[in-house]
């Protein structure tokens, strides 16, 4: 194929175009249920307790089963294991969608189910994340894992608006039908792709001890426990500000549905104009600093997105929001892929699924009974200052955090190399 551009470079290969594709079309499909399920428990019950509670149960398996996820996602083949996953997670929608075509849906459905796919996600995301780099290698990994983060935060645009739409016209059932159907996709994909005969790595003891030697290299790495612990601290503070958006958009915008996909779409933007911009760097220098300078400017858009109450203003403002999000999130992701060994990345990628969306539904569910007793824009703002608060830290441990990271880099490529 033409060679091309830098910002491009990892869809020179063909299993990365398969899962791009794939990929795209079904988190479209995602964001549309994303949106709808809140709709949904938002219409049925009117409850920020039980909107914060739905997104507990849809995350907090993540938090638990993550450590199992990453030792599957390094004994058995990578691709089988996203194929599974893709597969279990498009049989949840459809049966979301046939409760809520039907008129059958009641709360509890929308607990079980969403506890199910925190099941199936804590499997899901280690595999994927470390079969990444069996799709294009370590040296365009940078550009896979932003290209990734851009097809994700695409979808968050187009999914949201479509949803938006689609739940004020003919209802949240046929979005959940769209997702189901949209993981097709995703699924001949990945069977499509062609990739090197897996490698299982030797595991020694029990499953426990496997666990342990993940946990054990994050705690000895400063580098990479000082990023984790940035991020797990965003995803409690900082995250649980998308769980409250349906009360911004009909109690303090007064917008309804379409303004909720408005809102979403909005933090979609900023976060796919981020992806790109990690897209086009081909170096890892300096990616520290945007960390820090990201955790900063998302705490304090947060504040500033609590005090808005023109819906306008607050889209701009979220715009900001999703841009320091992502840039945040995939920095951290692509240093912290950079400076592990092959042997222990499915484990280490476990700690991280564990740290940024396990930990969200402690968020989510504080943030649900702190809203109901102070309001969604208090808790926003309180979970912004200490987003703030954290980057502070972050920021006078910076110069140790990148010569420990310096290491780390050299020493895999050191072992590349041999």
């Amino acid at each position: 194929m033409p060679k091309l551009p830098a910002t491009l470079r990892a869809l020179q290969y063909r299993n990365f175009q398969l899962f791009f594709s794939g990929q795209l079309i079904s988190l479209i499909g995602t964001w549309m249920q994303n949106l709808a399920q809140a709709w949904l428990v938002y219409r049925l019950t009117g409850s920020m307790v039980l909107l914060g509670a739905v997104g507990f149960s849809s995350q907090i398996p993540i938090f638990f089963l993550a450590p199992l996820g990453g030792i599957v996602a390094d004994q058995y083949p990578r691709q089988r294991v996203v194929i599974a996953t893709q597969t279990s997670a498009m049989l949840l929608a459809l049966g979301l969608a046939a409760l809520t075509l039907t008129g059958t849906v009641r709360i509890w459905h929308i607990f079980v189910l969403s506890a199910l796919l925190g099941a199936v996600n804590a499997f899901d995301i280690p595999a994927r994340q470390s079969f990444i780099v069996e799709m294009v290698g370590k040296a365009d990994l940078m550009n896979a894992i932003a290209l990734n983060s851009s097809m994700f935060n695409a979808s968050r645009v187009l999914g949201p608006a479509i949803a938006g739409i689609l739940v004020a016209a003919i209802g949240e059932g046929w979005c959940f039908f769209a997702n189901g159907i949209s993981y097709i996709a995703v699924i001949v994909g990945l069977a499509l792709m062609r990739v090197a005969p897996h490698q299982a790595v030797a595991q020694r003891g029990s499953p426990a001890a496997n666990i342990a030697e993940g946990f054990r290299f994050v705690i000895r790495h400063p580098a990479i426990h000082a990023l984790l612990i940035l991020l797990g601290i965003a995803s409690v503070t900082a995250m649980p500000f998308t769980v409250l958006m349906p009360v911004f958009a009909d109690r303090i915008l007064h917008g309804g549905p379409k303004a909720l996909g408005w809102l979403t779409g909005s933090a979609g933007v900023g976060a796919l104009a981020a992806a790109l911009l990690l897209a086009s760097r081909q170096t890892l220098k300096g990616l520290s600093g945007w960390i820090a300078a990201a955790a900063t400017a998302l705490g304090a858009g947060l504040v500033i997105f609590a005090l808005s109450r023109t819906f306008w203003f607050s889209a701009a403002i979220l715009v900001a929001v999703g841009f320091a999000m992502m840039l945040q999130m995939g920095s951290s992701n692509t240093l912290i892929q950079s400076m592990v060994p092959d042997h222990l990345r499915g484990r280490v990628m476990s700690v991280y699924s564990m740290m940024f969306t396990g930990m969200a539904p402690f968020g989510a569910l504080l943030a649900g009974f702190v809203a109901d007793r102070f309001g969604a824009p208090a808790t926003v703002a309180m979970g912004g200052v200490i987003c703030l608060a954290a980057a502070g830290i972050f920021w006078t441990q910076l110069p140790q955090i990148r010569v420990h990271a310096r290491r780390m880099i050299a020493a895999q490529q050191a072992a590349a190399l041999e």
